[in-house]
């Protein structure tokens, strides 16, 4: 059955659909030989090229969705290459026989724990719009301990550089000394949202870790720098999740 070139593209974790729209546009992709356009439909039988390079699955091979947990640790980013010669999350995944790995969001260079990674591109791109608003959980520890006029204050919004923000929840999860521990949750994936907040209202993050992304949870057994595929029933919450069909 034949479907929009951008479709397939991004059934084979080549990015979302409108990226892929772009990508097209920009007459960087080839079908049979021939610079392809937006809307041109395939049904993956041609020798498709993306920069150059072979796409095409083998006749009669359908498109296996995959995705996984990585333990990210801090230090690490998450792009697939750093001009500073960092390590990035991709050094340590396994390598697909169809697509490429996305990444689910992103931590940033000094946040650890849960990311999530998929070969779908359509996946990927539903889960991290904002209009999925999937939860995110983190588990955080701050220099100071926060009286109940600070935590009222971030649960109804503070305003940042971006426009207003607000934890969904946040609950005291121990400490002792200067070091205290909170758990907060928030449903959208601005750029250090949750170390923004808390230095909004005059504290410093120490330690920051996602345990949560969506209906998906790190379990304490995958030790840091491991990772782990989704089970067929972990995947099928993730498109559920986004409204998306379950791939067979």
């Amino acid at each position: 059955m034949s479907e929009r070139l951008q479709k397939w593209l991004a059934g084979q974790g080549l990015g979302s659909r409108r990226q892929l729209e772009t990508v097209i546009s920009a007459g960087r992709v080839t079908v049979d030989g021939q610079v392809a356009e937006i809307g041109c439909k395939v049904d993956g039988d041609e020798r498709i090229e993306v920069d150059g390079r072979l796409i095409r699955l083998p006749k009669n091979q359908a498109f296996r969705a995959k995705a996984l947990i990585y333990h990210k640790p801090s230090g690490e980013i998450c792009t697939r290459s750093d001009p500073q010669g960092r390590p990035t999350v991709f050094d340590h995944l396994p390598r697909l026989a169809q697509g490429r790995w996305i990444g689910i969001g992103r931590l940033d260079y000094q946040t650890s724990g849960l990311l999530l990674m998929t070969n779908d591109g359509e996946l990927a791109n539903r889960m991290m719009h904002p209009s999925a608003a999937l939860p995110r959980e983190y588990s955080v520890r701050v220099i100071g301990e926060a009286d109940a006029a600070v935590l009222r204050k971030l649960r109804r919004g503070v305003e940042l550089e971006d426009g207003l923000a607000k934890f969904d929840q946040i609950e005291f999860a121990g400490g002792e000394a200067l070091n205290h521990w909170y758990t907060v949750v928030v449903s959208e994936g601005r750029n250090r949202l949750v170390r923004r907040l808390w230095e909004a209202v005059g504290f410093r993050v120490s330690r920051l870790i996602r345990i949560r992304f969506g209906p998906i949870r790190l379990e304490r057994s995958l030790h840091i720098g491991k990772n782990r595929f989704l089970t067929p029933a972990e995947l099928a919450t993730l498109y559920e999740a986004v409204g998306l069909e379950v791939p067979a």
